[in-house]
């Protein structure tokens, strides 16, 4: 049986619940792989003077340093009782993973870590919106359906400038949303954003709440056109997939629409599993690692829509990942259409390491490549048919890709 504990996954800095932060924003997506102890880690003592016994013999020249700078904190900083040796051991941690230069690796503190695998259960408290952090505020990406942030009326591009009236534009959009932002059920938060279209800042009053969020939502539109939308590849995504097309596939569809759209990632295997519905055999994707080496990620058997019901994939600039594999794959194999605007471009691979205390240390390990060999890296996946969705569709509750979408089945062109 397969342990949790060290995860394979394509991690995204984007679409992240306001809660948590996985793939340090979207999650991410990832395999499950057999469990690693944890490396064994020298006893470091933090007696000045003392420091650099607990450092390998072949590194204690590199770590020198380190070690000197320690001690110095430890002798000279003026509030030495406020000094945490706990919070500068995982400062330094955090340090060195972004000296790596890879926005997708880094490090997770013990409780940044249950809170990325409470995430991944669909679980959490927060306001109830998905945000990325990736550019120079942290911005909606989509807010729940009937969650806080919906009722308060928070839109996707909305871009968070202050917090309970402390303006936060100097800050990492993380740290907004690690130490400003996240915050226990029940309680209050102001938030000031800006919005495109409007000359002035908007103001909302939100109550956090425990969310439940489910990682699939379907129904039967008009026209008898299935529609599928997974929000997050989850702990529950897979089998929830498969039974909610079951129960779809059941009312003999005409044609049938996935929604990616602002789905930043999860678990390769939910990806694998919900391209293989419609994939009947061959390469979902490739995994290529450092030395050039590819291996191939094949469709799993019976799947349920694997023949030529049309079909169309919605994407946006928040598709990522997971989203990107899925896509990428019904792309390629020419099983689908993809309808919407450039997906976001995350086509690289972490494992999710713990590390003795409970933390986590993500290391991009792999890159991968959508069946034909295409690299998306940075670059995103083109749909094959561009609807854009502005902020006035948004506000004013139109979806012209979906409608696109629906025109396009009802009257499929070459």
């Amino acid at each position: 049986m397969q342990n949790k504990t060290l995860r394979s996954v394509l991690i995204v800095f984007v679409s992240i619940v306001l809660v948590v932060c996985v793939f340090g924003s979207g999650f991410v997506v990832g395999n499950f792989v057999p469990a690693l102890k944890p490396a064994s880690v020298p006893t470091l003592s933090s007696t000045p003077g003392n420091n650099q016994g607990g450092t390998p013999a072949d590194l204690q020249s590199q770590f020198a340093p380190f070690w000197q700078a320690w001690d110095l904190v430890h002798q000279y900083y003026v509030d030495k009782s406020q000094l945490d040796d706990t919070i500068l051991m995982q400062g330094a941690v955090r340090g060195m993973m972004d000296a790596i230069g890879d926005k997708f690796s880094g490090y997770w503190d013990p409780s940044e870590t249950a809170d990325a695998n409470n995430t991944m259960q669909g679980e959490y408290d927060g306001i109830g919106a998905w945000v990325d952090i990736s550019g120079d505020y942290l911005t909606i990406t989509e807010p729940m359906t009937g969650s806080p942030a919906e009722k308060a009326g928070l839109l996707t591009g909305d871009q968070i400038i202050a917090v309970d009236g402390v303006d936060v534009t100097g800050m990492k959009p993380e740290l907004v949303r690690k130490l400003k932002v996240l915050g226990p059920a029940g309680t209050s938060i102001h938030l000031t954003v800006l919005r495109q279209g409007q000359e002035q800042p908007l103001e909302f009053d939100i109550t956090r709440a425990h969310i439940v969020v489910p990682s699939v939502t379907s129904r039967m539109l008009d026209d008898n056109i299935a529609y599928i939308k997974i929000i997050l590849f989850g702990d529950n995504t897979a089998n929830d997939f498969k039974e909610q097309l079951g129960t779809l596939m059941a009312q003999n569809p005409h044609a049938i629409i996935l929604d990616l759209r602002n789905n930043g990632g999860g678990y390769v295997s939910a990806a694998i599993t919900v391209a293989s519905q419609f994939i009947s055999n061959g390469v979902i994707f490739y995994e290529e690692t450092a030395d050039g080496t590819r291996t191939p990620n094949n469709a799993e058997p019976d799947g349920l829509a694997t023949g030529s019901l049309p079909m169309v994939v919605l994407v946006n600039q928040f598709s990522a990942s997971a989203s990107e594999i899925v896509s990428g794959a019904l792309q390629d194999t020419g099983r689908a259409k993809l309808l919407g605007v450039k997906t976001y471009g995350k086509g690289s691979e972490q494992n999710w390491i713990p590390l003795s205390d409970g933390s986590t240390a993500r290391i991009t390990i792999a890159k991968w490549l959508t069946p034909n060999g295409t690299s998306i890296h940075g670059t995103g996946l083109t749909p094959d048919i561009t609807v854009e969705m502005t902020t006035e569709d948004y506000q004013a509750g139109r979806d012209p890709q979906l409608d696109a979408a629906v025109q396009y089945l009802l009257n499929p062109q070459p």
